[in-house]
């Protein structure tokens, strides 16, 4: 996820937020309310630690679902440490969750107990402006509800991500996962995986095509995939030689190892399509010269610092720089159902609720290959973090 993302949290939110925990932790035990345990950051900045806390009670279009996976996205890391602005704590972060149905409202029609379930970067937004029925939920004219650090549409539930053992969503939000895909391994598809396979379907990837992915971690080794999976020629630019085996068995048909621009100019307009998976600052301008005539460099990373752009890199060949951001429900449920028919998932480490906070400090050191994934279930509930 994207700070982009991010909710606009004031000073009033944050104040009605501490009155509603008070609320809660008054009140006796309401049987309406799904009980369950989780991961929290208390503070910014602070360790995940054991948190029990109340879902919304299950409505008629609502689907509950015990967790059996979550993945470490890294802006989830971001949010803990508030530096995307104002954040609501205590936090249960997670927006890359996935389980099997408990409990189905009268009304719901797409799943039953027992099925296959997964919640990506959002669980809810207007429905009524025009990128959300184009199915474009993740634009929406009004902002999309993230699926955590947040209030839901009613603006007074807090949104409590899937580092916990048990979820409630709207069908409408919900999507539904492959049967013959590991559990652990789709969930980090829900955020790393759409936000490659958004921009890879959008700019028609294909036999023929050309694509470069710029960056083999959690989000460009999911552009390998389902770009050579579309048929498309693809190659890895990297600053790290020691990838290089991992990009090819993934799929890329050549590897470059970039440590200055000079290292690009042999590669002069050779790209249909550039992937810029980096979220650090870098030359922009030597990678939009390896850009065909019309090329594209779609860019999925966020520096911390805006990048400087040569107006004449673009208009020596009618290239475009653009962004892409997730995907709407549609398209990830197109991208689940295209994984399952291709086995398609991420490279992950599984990990026990105890070791999230070190996973926090490897993920930040660029040390995993390529996403850490949470054994929810009976493990968040025993977690001494």
């Amino acid at each position: 996820m994207h700070e982009l993302h991010r909710p606009r949290i004031n000073q009033l939110q944050r104040f009605l937020f501490k009155i509603e925990l008070i609320q809660r932790r008054d009140k006796k035990k309401d049987g309406n309310f799904m009980r369950v345990r989780g991961l929290a950051a208390m503070q910014a900045g602070g360790p995940l630690v054991p948190y029990e806390f109340e879902r919304r009670a299950v409505g008629a279009k609502d689907v509950a679902f015990k967790i059996s996976h979550a993945g470490i996205c890294h802006s989830d890391i971001h949010q803990v440490k508030e530096e995307w602005g104002p954040a609501l704590f205590p936090m249960v972060p997670g927006h890359e969750i996935v389980g099997f149905v408990s409990e189905v409202g009268s009304e719901v029609k797409n799943f039953k107990v027992g099925d296959r379930i997964g919640v990506g970067v959002f669980i809810d937004s207007c429905r009524e402006c025009e990128p959300c029925k184009s199915g474009l939920q993740q634009y929406c004219d009004k902002g999309m509800t993230g699926t955590y650090n947040g209030y839901e549409r009613d603006g007074k539930t807090v949104a409590f991500g899937g580092y916990s053992n048990g979820f409630v969503i709207n069908e409408d939000y919900a999507l539904q996962i492959p049967s013959n895909l590991e559990m652990a391994e789709v969930a980090p598809l829900l955020c790393a995986g759409i936000t490659l396979y958004s921009p890879i379907r959008y700019f028609n990837t294909g036999p023929g095509k050309q694509v470069g992915v710029m960056g083999l971690g959690g989000l460009g080794h999911m552009g390998v995939k389902f770009a050579a999976a579309l048929g498309a020629e693809v190659t890895v630019l990297s600053h790290s030689e020691s990838k290089r085996e991992d990009a090819l068995r993934m799929g890329a048909k050549e590897f470059i190892v970039v440590k200055n621009p000079e290292d690009l100019k042999p590669h002069r307009r050779k790209f249909d399509l550039l992937l810029n998976t980096v979220s650090a600052q870098l030359d922009i301008n030597s990678y939009i010269q390896t850009l065909k005539i019309n090329g594209t460099m779609a860019n999925v990373g966020l520096p911390d610092s805006p990048y400087s752009v040569n107006a004449g890199a673009l208009v020596d060949g009618r290239k475009s720089l653009t962004g892409s951001m997730i995907g709407g429900i549609p398209e990830i449920q197109e991208m689940l159902d295209f994984a399952g028919k291709h086995n398609i998932t991420t490279d992950i480490e599984l990990i026990k609720a105890d070791y999230v906070n070190q996973a926090y400090l490897r993920t930040v050191a660029s040390d995993v290959k390529y996403s850490f994934v949470i054994v929810t279930g009976k493990q968040i509930g025993r977690a001494h973090v």
